[in-house]
């Protein structure tokens, strides 16, 4: 019976292992996020800290600069992540079907092209930072739809082939349907990083002309520049609740719709 208890007996030890996670969570994530949510409630300095409330958040979506800044981070991310899943799935189809100079098309589609230059038409500059992404991430969806391809069983297409179905019926039929998981990886991975761009804008424009290809990252970057860091950390938390809003959902949705399928 005391053998038998042994043996049921749940052990302690894998409990223990979440414990290294655990800390490294809550250092890098959990107390930052819980000090951010403080310090946008204040006016602060690197000395003291004012409490005011929400006036951060009141005064962020007063000021139509801050405003234009949310509304180019919504249309830069849905934006990028569309193009880079639509244009990812068609190379990845095309570069893995039968082409001429299939090694060499694969290298070019790998390889970023960033364009150096200062883009100074305010109505296009948004939308030409825009096209740069989706150049430069494009590598990495066709990659992913890639290995999405290769795990599909050829036994379908041979199959939908012998029934008469033309290369446009199997893409609908099966390659789309069977590459959704690859789909979901890309739209999720493309959209978090187009809302929380900063670098290549700010290598490209500086978010000007003006603030018209400004995002919510370049806008708390450049508060922090001119001192105002309460509401630059109001930034931060409005730019973290914008994500969360936009993902979590989307994100459950692509679960669910592929446990229906």
């Amino acid at each position: 019976m005391a053998a038998v208890a042994r043996r049921t007996r749940p052990s302690p030890y894998p409990n223990w292992f979440f414990l290294p996670a655990a800390i490294i969570y809550s250092v890098l994530f959990l107390l930052p996020t819980i000090a951010s949510l403080w310090f946008s409630l204040t006016r602060w300095d690197l000395f003291e800290a004012h409490f005011i409330g929400l006036r951060n958040f009141r005064q962020f979506f007063s000021e139509p600069f801050l405003v234009q800044g949310l509304v180019n981070t919504v249309i830069y991310g849905f934006a990028t992540s569309a193009a880079k899943t639509v244009l990812g799935l068609l190379l990845a189809v095309l570069l893995t079907g039968e082409i001429i100079a299939r090694g060499l098309l694969r290298t070019v589609v790998f390889f970023p092209v960033l364009v150096s230059t200062r883009l100074t038409n305010p109505t296009l500059a948004i939308y030409s930072v825009i096209i740069i992404d989706v150049w430069k991430g494009v590598g990495l969806a066709t990659v992913i739809f890639m290995a999405g391809l290769a795990s599909i069983p050829q036994d379908y297409y041979e199959a939908s082939r012998i029934d008469g179905a033309t290369r446009q019926q199997q893409f609908w039929r099966i390659t789309l349907p069977l590459v959704w998981p690859a789909t979901v990886t890309v739209i999720t991975l493309s959209l978090i990083g187009g809302l929380r761009s900063f670098d290549l804008i700010w290598a490209m424009t500086g978010g000007g002309p003006g603030f018209s290809s400004d995002v919510v990252a370049s806008v708390i970057y450049k508060q922090y520049q001119a001192g105002f860091y309460g509401l630059a950390t109001a930034g931060n938390v409005i730019l973290f609740m914008l994500i969360a809003v936009i993902v979590v959902p989307l994100t459950l949705w692509f679960n669910r719709r592929e446990v229906e399928a």
